[in-house]
């Protein structure tokens, strides 16, 4: 049987170097994000928007492809399939929808969008994983590699597109950001409901995309669940229009050289 090779490889390991936040190993998958970006800015500069296209079908099939192999490999390094991965965070759901974007004409003016949720939460998980560091365990595990290599891939790809995108970012589209922050509060609002409780050896308790307390914990819980979603949602897009801002500040100095 094939199983105890897969799983002893692919399995949790202990014992070696933790991977921890801003270890070499982190610094690795940064320097690994910020050279990939690079190269893709000047791989793709000056060429037709048809050729731009190309890559950036590619860079979206990377992280999408990534999300799903994971599914398959859970069980030989786990042992189960950990229903935290389920597409109810701001990463892995962008990471579907910019793919779908890719595909479907009728999201191809939302995908700029789905690329700056996703571009922002996936830089705040690459800055500070502390998801897969709460398990200290060695930076050679599989849940490490797999996990920062999607992230790391992730804020590649959804830079790349709006950078690149043929629909650029303008603020008069800003109500898409919007309605996107909207919807992904609603899937998580879904996702916490169905998925939380406690059955038998069933017990879990989520909290994707912050919509039932904030990551900070600052508002009392009485009164979190009403309010962190319209905090969460203000947040985002403050951020987001920062980049809006950046972006724009950026076409402005082209147009006067």
């Amino acid at each position: 049987m094939l199983y105890p090779i897969f799983h002893k490889f692919l399995a949790d390991k202990q014992g070696d170097e933790i991977f921890t936040c801003f270890s070499l190993w982190h610094w690795a998958y940064i320097i690994f994000a910020l050279a990939a970006i690079l190269t893709v800015i000047l791989a793709l500069r000056g060429k037709k928007q048809e050729s731009k296209d190309r890559v950036l079908a590619w860079l979206s099939a990377v992280p999408f492809t990534l999300y799903m192999a994971d599914f398959f490999l859970m069980p030989l390094a786990y042992g189960e399939i950990d229903v935290d991965k389920l597409p109810f965070h701001a990463c892995t759901s962008m990471s579907i929808l910019i793919f779908a974007s890719t595909h479907f004409p009728s999201l191809r003016k939302f995908r700029v969008h789905f690329a700056l949720l996703g571009f922002i939460s996936n830089l705040i998980y690459v800055a500070y994983p502390s998801g897969v560091m709460a398990y200290e365990i060695s930076h050679l595990s599989y849940r490490v590699v797999q996990t920062m290599l999607f992230h790391s891939c992730m804020m590649i790809a959804c830079l790349s597109v709006l950078i690149h995108d043929r629909y650029p970012l303008h603020v008069k589209n800003c109500y898409r950001d919007l309605c996107v922050l909207g919807g992904m509060t609603v899937w998580a609002t879904v996702g916490n409901a169905s998925y939380s409780g406690q059955l038998g050896d069933y017990n879990h308790s989520f909290n994707w995309f912050f919509v039932r307390r904030d990551p900070l914990g600052i508002l009392p819980e009485t009164v979190a669940p009403y309010l962190a979603p319209i905090v969460n949602i203000i947040a985002f897009f403050g951020i987001e229009m920062i980049i809006y801002l950046i972006f724009h500040l950026i076409r402005r100095k082209k147009a006067v050289k």
